[in-house]
Order: C-alpha cells, then structure tokens, then sequence
C-alpha cells in the first residue's frame, strides 16, 4: 500500500526499534485501515477457493520467499506471477492467511503449493504478519530489528517528486493566478529559500490574506502545452515548479498626496504680454495598489518576477493498488518526463491523453504498444504500403490523475517509450 502526500510521499512508515529479549517488548502502532474495492475483494475471494492455474505463475517462481525490507507488492507478485498487475489474486492465493491485502509486512514467510494444474500460496506467519507460534529463546541476550510497516506497492522514490510537483491546469488558470512583480532585494534578480517578494492577483481577485483564503502557495513557471499526438488538442498546460511560498500580508492601497500646481496666464505689467503664475498649490490624493508580501519557503529553483502562485492543494493520502480497466481503454503518450528526453524507459515517467472524464482511476495498469512500422511491400509487384501491427512492449501504471491526463509509471519495458505510443488495457 502505497500513501501520498502532495508535500512528502511516504509508504506507511512503521517503528522501527531494536528490541533486547528478556525486556519489555516496544508495542508498535496499529497499521491503518486501508480500503479494499469490492471488485478486489471478489477476485481474491474466488481465487483463495481455487488457487491459480499454473500457466499463470512465473517461470522461476520460488517455493518459498520471506519478504525483505525493501521489497514492494509489485515486485513479489512478479516473483510468483507472470502478470505482476494481477495482485488481487496473489492476495486471494493467501486470503486465509492474510486477511488484508496492504497488510504484507517484513519477515513474512511466504510459500507457494501446487495442488495438480493449480497453484496455492500460503503465509506462515499469521494474520497480518502477528507471530502465531511460541518462539523459545536462550537465556542470552538478542538483538533483533523490529519489522517496519506494510510493503508499499512501489519504491515511493520513483514517484515521489510528480505527486507534488507537476500541475495541469487550463490556459486561463494559469493567465489568472497570482504572480511575482518585485523582489524585497530590488539589487537581485532571483530568490530562493529564506527570501522575501512581492506579489499580485488580477483586479477582481486579489492575494488577501484572510479568514478561509489560502495562506501557502505552490509556485510555478510558464506552462508547457500537452498536445493530443493524435487529435492535436491541447488538454492542458503543465506548470514547471519551482518552489513553494508562504503568504505574509496581502494585498492593499496606499494613498499618495501629490501636490500638483497649476497655473493660470496673467498679463506682464511691463511688457504686456501673458505670463503663467500659479493658481493653485493643494495636494491631490491618488491611491496606489500594494502588493501582497510572500516568504519563500522552498525552492527548487530560484524564482523571479512572473512566476505564478497557486494554492496548496489539501493533503491526500492515496492507494496504489494495480488493476485493471473495468472497460477497454486506449490512450497515448503525450510527454516524456526528463531534461531534453526523447525516449522514456523503465521507472520513468510519461503522461498520458487520457485522465478522470475518461474513467481513468489511480492503480490502473495498462499494456504499453510499440507502434508497427509502415513500410512498403517489397514482395508485392504492386508495391503496396503496409502497417505493420503493434506489439507488445511493457507495462505502465496510473499514479496521478488530472481531467484530461494522467501521470503513469513505466513498471516493465523491452524497448524505449515515446511520445504517440499507444496504451491499452493489460494483457
């Protein structure tokens, strides 16, 4: 099981403690109660009466495996599995023994029976990895690492910068949000971290800073278009992050007394002519629009004037667990995430055309295509242009949603990923 947060992504994080037998044990914290979809539930459940077919097992699937610090569901299940994304049923394979599938913890032993064509996993070490046999001890003294908490289905660190970082917004939230118009150090021309600068919203919505506004802020440079390889929309604008700020004061006026003299023409009492004298010399009031101040509590990058604040979005902490596409599902690849990177490969990060109106759900797991070449047919007279088909060429995985896009892990991959290669539901 997988958490996340925009500011930090984290597995769920147990106590880790170095216990001495023969002390009073350190009790750790319960593990958290995590969502099991009934679709999930109803796979596994079918599967635990039955087990699997062998065909579906790995080719070096072990006898047995004890789970290791480290050690995420993704990569067991492609111990035991041919299809790794099948994870409902390697839980259903040890449903009796493992009542919750994020429940699968350190130090677990794990072992796989086959019963004629079918095929049985077993967990000996009871219900969510708790001890069920007594364990004797000498009278010595023991160190022992107590087991962290449950297993994440991915190594976080690979996802970890795009759960915050990215964001797809139209083209007029951008244009709207407020934006960075000076520097406190008007002698420098960037900040980072620690600095003070100075901001503004449009005239109907200023950076207040009040009861129910947003106080912190997320700040991003201009927008990169996501362009449909296909239909050749744009379906949005992606922000470059570079830091985030904390909101001090917010905006006001000032009103200014400029003292304006007019005059008026008078007549020369030697010359005759007209000469201007004054008429007036009462202050004018003007107002003057004062901009927010924000404190820079993050940077990525160094920030200047221009770049744009966007609220903090709530904390949410997000399940990962792979399945299917309930209905067929075919998307595109519309960027490849990296410095100057043309081709995506495995543990990268791609973006796809397809997101939540589409019925795209974090977890999703889709087959990744290589498209076939056209080419002519040299054996035909005729010359004739062929399209050679798609072929299989890995396995992405939904991690972050948008309306129109989605972020996806590349979990498996034979050749390199590029933009306009197609996904389809699994297989």
């Amino acid at each position: 099981m997988l958490t996340s947060a925009p500011r930090r992504c984290a597995g769920v994080v147990g106590l880790s403690a170095l216990l001495l037998l023969g002390a009073t044990p350190v009790q750790a914290q319960p593990a958290p109660k995590f969502p099991v979809a009934s679709g999930q539930r109803t796979t596994a459940q079918q599967v635990a009466s039955q087990g699997v077919p062998l065909s579906a097992l790995a080719p070096n699937a072990p006898d047995e495996y004890t789970v290791r610090r480290g050690d995420t569901l993704w990569g067991i299940s492609g111990l035991f599995l041919r299809s790794p994304w099948r994870w409902p049923e390697l839980w259903g394979m040890n449903l009796a023994d493992i009542r919750n599938p994020h429940l699968i913890y350190p130090g677990q032993r794990l072992f796989l029976e086959r019963v004629g064509d079918r095929a049985l996993l077993r967990a000996r070490r009871g219900v969510d990895g708790a001890p069920t046999e007594t364990v004797r001890v000498s009278p010595r003294n023991r160190v022992e690492m107590l087991g962290t908490g449950p297993l994440p289905t991915l190594d976080p660190r690979l996802i970890e910068p795009f759960l915050a970082e990215p964001l797809v917004v139209d083209d007029d939230t951008f244009q709207r949000a407020p934006r960075i118009v000076a520097l406190a150090d008007q002698s420098r021309v960037l900040v980072a971290k620690g600095d003070r600068a100075y901001a503004r919203g449009p005239a109907d919505a200023p950076l207040l800073k009040a009861a129910g506004l947003p106080t912190d802020f997320r700040v991003f440079r201009t927008a990169t278009p996501l362009k449909d390889p296909v239909s050749g929309e744009i379906l949005g604008y992606e922000g470059q992050y570079v830091g985030q700020a904390e909101l001090a004061r917010g905006e006001s006026e000032a009103q200014q007394e400029v003292h304006a003299v007019r005059y008026q023409p008078a007549r020369s009492p030697t010359a005759g002519e007209l000469s201007p004298e004054p008429a007036s010399t009462e202050p004018e009031r003007t107002v003057m629009p004062v901009p927010a101040t924000v404190d820079i509590t993050r940077s990525k990058e160094e920030m200047r004037p221009g770049d744009r604040l966007l609220p903090e979005p709530p904390r949410e902490f997000r399940s990962y667990v792979p399945h299917a596409p309930d209905s067929p599902l075919e998307a595109r690849v519309v960027l490849v995430h990296g410095s100057s990177v043309r081709y995506a490969g495995q543990n990268q990060i791609v973006v796809i055309n397809k997101g939540l109106r589409d019925g795209v759900e974090h977890g999703h797991v889709l087959t990744l295509l290589s498209a076939g070449a056209r080419m002519v047919d040299k054996t035909d007279q005729a010359r004739t242009r062929i399209q050679l088909p798609d072929e299989r060429n890995g396995v992405a995985m939904v991690f972050r949603l948008f309306d129109r896009v989605a972020y996806a892990l590349v979990m498996e991959i034979s050749q390199p990923v590029q933009v306009g290669d197609k996904l389809v539901g699994p297989y």
